[in-house]
């Protein structure tokens, strides 16, 4: 008899957890996947091109708030958890809800869903979303190429669309993300990989992915989503931390494992080594991960016309992942803002409309900000329309990605962000390191 399984996932790691452990393998019947995190990405099928020959219909992808029901009609042997960016008292929860049907639960299998490459394999990670993977990841493939080193970078799958169509995805040029109709959290990924000259894969078959990548690659970088671990079997492992979110290292899952395993913890946007939060990060380095190399870095942020800020009421747009489940209660825009003498930062929930209202609904603690949310045509129209509904003088775009080429933003507005400081030289010498 094969083992009857439930994967609960987001559209990402859910999927690679079943290439790696469950495709081809008959003792294992896959029954569904759930999905939860991200809108609209239930209510479809896992194709059979992807899941192999065992599920010629698919495999069903329904929400995570049917669990209950497929728990009662399925006969299922196992549930398997494989999403990131949660506290460990939520993963908690679902064990407690899947053990009272008497049922297994487990989290996904860290080493087995971590892939072999031929070329050398440098893995950005965080602890939580929103600490600053993207500007480290910059920073490496900036280091590999002043080493001569021609860099492909791998990111973490969002697979919002047609999963057939996203096995294997290379992004070039700007042009390539129209042509595979990109989301704007996807393009806020690729995006400034783009613009510094380094191709960017990504996609649902990573085995696949890889393969591609080593045709090109000197250096492979595994870009990371969330505070999920990496899908590659690193050379180098980076862990980037908050010290705004202090203990989070220890709460939130999968990251706890990329702290715990990292060759180096990067401890981000310390601008005061003395503060509480760089302290107890440091503390808890010594104590889980007394080998690893601990390096300090500033994120500066980077603003064209401070004065264009003072006396204004603005609205700041950040970025949605981060503010939502990530749970940050600012991001650049905010920080710009309340640094830089605004007026007033403008809440923008009064004029919410759409799924950008539904957002506020289902994230109340997020604050007077608005969560750049683009998984669709009609969520970026709603983006558009509160943007322009909003009452204020000036609006700062935090996010990574100029989205005023996907929105028509009819204010006043200005692009921010951070970038990460070069420091003294302890990333390159990793890098030396794990690439000789």
């Amino acid at each position: 008899m094969s083992q009857r399984i439930v994967i609960m996932g987001a559209a990402g790691r859910d999927f690679h957890v079943f290439n790696c452990c469950y495709r081809d393998k008959p003792e294992f019947d896959v029954v569904a996947f759930t999905a939860t995190q991200i809108p609209n990405i239930e209510d479809r099928r896992y194709p059979a091109s992807l899941a192999g020959k065992q599920y010629p219909g698919g495999i069903p992808i329904r929400g995570e708030d049917e669990l209950d029901d497929i728990l009662l009609e399925e006969n299922i042997d196992e549930v398997v958890f494989a999403y990131s960016d949660v506290s460990l008292d939520y993963v908690n929860e679902r064990r407690a809800k899947v053990e009272g049907h008497g049922v297994r639960f487990s989290t996904f299998d860290i080493d087995a869903t971590m892939l072999l490459s031929n070329k050398p394999v440098i893995a950005i990670t965080a602890i939580r979303t929103g600490c600053g993977k993207s500007q480290t990841s910059r920073r490496i493939t900036d280091i590999l190429r002043e080493l001569g080193k021609k860099t492909v970078a791998i990111r973490h799958p969002m697979p919002y669309g047609d999963l057939s169509r996203q096995a294997v995805q290379r992004f070039a040029t700007y042009d390539d993300l129209d042509l595979h109709e990109c989301t704007i959290e996807e393009r806020e990924e690729y995006e400034p990989h783009l613009k510094n000259g380094v191709i960017v894969y990504a996609g649902v078959d990573y085995a696949a992915i890889v393969e591609q990548a080593e045709k090109e690659a000197d250096v492979i970088v595994w870009d990371g989503g969330n505070n999920d671990t990496p899908f590659i079997k690193p050379d180098l492992w980076i862990v980037v931390t908050d010290p705004h979110r202090p203990g989070h290292e220890l709460s939130y899952f999968p990251g706890t494992a990329n702290f715990a395993r990292a060759d180096v913890i990067l401890i981000n946007k310390v601008s005061d080594r003395k503060d509480a939060g760089v302290k107890t990060i440091e503390e808890n380095a010594i104590r889980i991960n007394p080998n690893a190399t601990i390096v300090y870095r500033d994120s500066p942020l980077d603003i064209p016309d401070i004065e264009a800020i003072r006396g204004k009421r603005v609205l700041a747009i950040e970025d949605g992942p981060t503010t939502t489940h990530g749970g940050m209660p600012f991001g650049a825009g905010v920080l710009a803002a309340k640094r830089n003498g605004a007026l007033e930062l403008v809440d923008p929930r009064p004029w919410a409309v759409g799924e950008i209202a539904a957002t506020f609904r289902k994230y109340p603690d997020t604050g007077a900000l608005l969560p750049a949310m683009g998984y669709g045509d009609v969520q970026i129209r709603d983006l558009e329309a509160t943007v322009n509904a909003v009452d204020c003088d000036l609006v700062l775009v935090a996010t990574p990605i100029d989205l005023s080429r996907l929105i028509d933003i009819q204010k006043p507005y200005m692009r921010i962000g951070y970038r990460l400081e070069k420091g003294a030289g302890e990333l390159t010498a990793a890098v030396k390191c794990a690439i000789d």
